[in-house]
């Protein structure tokens, strides 16, 4: 039997490993499905390098680099042209090539004697985006078998779903953006519970006690907002946007503390549920308190990965900010005052979830008991 497990096993990794082989070669010869013209870079040369100082004495290196490149798709496949590229040793907002890249080209055209001239215009990244995906896709299935697949399916159809509701969103920009994405949360919740916990009760508590959960904690935080007349929070921060931008910080808040509301809902829950099999004598009571409990160990992590994910994400504009002679206090303000009020959203709901899993799962599972 062990035998048998261990040659599916091998034979099951092999084919993972093949795939990822076949991924790689195609992704790296894919150009002709792109009608953007795309090229390889064959030679990159350093030509030039300028120290740059600015008014704030940030100090830097500005490096101009000559480009041999090849044209890979459209109608002049096949030939050759050179082109500069200039960017700082920073690599804030430019880009370094080298030999072997595949880069994205504007404004293409052939020139009299059959000169090609053209613009970089960014770096071909799909296949590092694509391998990403079948890494976690195969870590997902070899550790968690069925249950990981089925995550990753949920993750597919939840991305889909997504851009489903900004094409409306965009498409009629006078509906209420927070009403189509809180819609949208609902299946989001609904949809990766049934896939993952299955239709059980499992799944009934999880679900009840995360859409209430961050139901409550969005209606706290929109009171909070209109009797406080959203002092210190800076709408302007959201930057390109280009609708009322309340509505979507509403949304953006919503979707992000379901994720965590819904973790630890899962947890308290799949944590009751093997303790009632373990020990079927215990009482509502025993089992509200055992919630509780483990909502108490997992609460504080939870918080914080949180506000990390939330900070993380303004990091590199804040460093930008203070390089450019802004205080702290006005670098907070805008880029993580936002971060800052979703962090503490999704800390509510966090909290309000742990009671209220605790009492849903401990009621469904009271009624099993003799």
């Amino acid at each position: 039997m062990n035998f048998q497990w261990t040659a599916k096993y091998k034979k099951l990794l092999a084919v993972f490993l093949l795939s990822g082989v076949l991924l790689w070669l195609f992704m790296g010869h894919n150009q002709r499905l792109y009608q953007t013209p795309i090229a390889q870079v064959e030679q990159a040369k350093t030509i030039q390098v300028n120290q740059t100082k600015d008014q704030f004495e940030n100090r830097d290196q500005e490096v101009t680099q000559r480009l041999r490149l090849k044209l890979l798709n459209t109608k002049h496949r096949g030939k050759k042209l050179t082109v500069q590229n200039q960017y700082y040793r920073s690599m804030g907002l430019t880009q370094r090539y080298r030999t072997g890249n595949q880069v994205f080209l504007s404004q293409l055209n052939l020139k009299p004697g059959h000169h090609v001239k053209a613009t970089i215009s960014g770096l071909k990244r799909d296949r590092t985006l694509i391998m990403l995906l079948w890494l976690v896709t195969g870590l997902l299935v070899f550790t968690l078998g069925k249950a990981g697949g089925l995550a990753m399916l949920s993750v597919v159809i939840n991305s889909i779903l997504l851009i489903i509701a900004i094409e409306v969103d965009l498409k009629f920009q006078s509906w209420n953006a927070f009403a189509i994405f809180a819609g949208l949360a609902l299946v989001f919740a609904m949809l990766s519970l049934v896939l993952v916990l299955g239709l059980n009760k499992k799944m009934i508590a999880t679900l009840a006690s995360t859409i209430l959960g961050t139901s409550v904690a969005v209606l706290l935080s929109y009171l909070i907002l209109q009797i406080t007349n959203e002092r210190g929070v800076y709408y302007e921060s959201m930057q390109y946007v280009t609708q009322v931008p309340r509505p979507l910080f509403l949304a953006e808040t919503l979707i992000g503390s379901l994720g965590a509301v819904m973790d630890e809902s899962s947890d308290i829950v799949a944590t009751l549920f093997e303790l009632k099999t373990l020990d079927p004598a215990l009482s509502f009571g025993q089992l509200f308190s055992s919630g509780r409990k483990v909502g108490r160990s997992i609460m504080g992590p939870l918080v914080n990965v949180l506000f990390l994910i939330f900070m993380a994400d303004t990091f590199t504009s804040a460093l930008m900010y203070l390089k450019n002679g802004n205080s702290m206090f006005y670098t907070f303000n805008m880029n993580m005052s936002l971060g800052m009020v979703q962090s503490l959203v999704s800390g509510i709901g966090i909290v309000l979830a742990v009671p209220l899993v605790s009492f849903f799962a401990a009621s469904l599972l009271g009624r099993r008991q003799k």
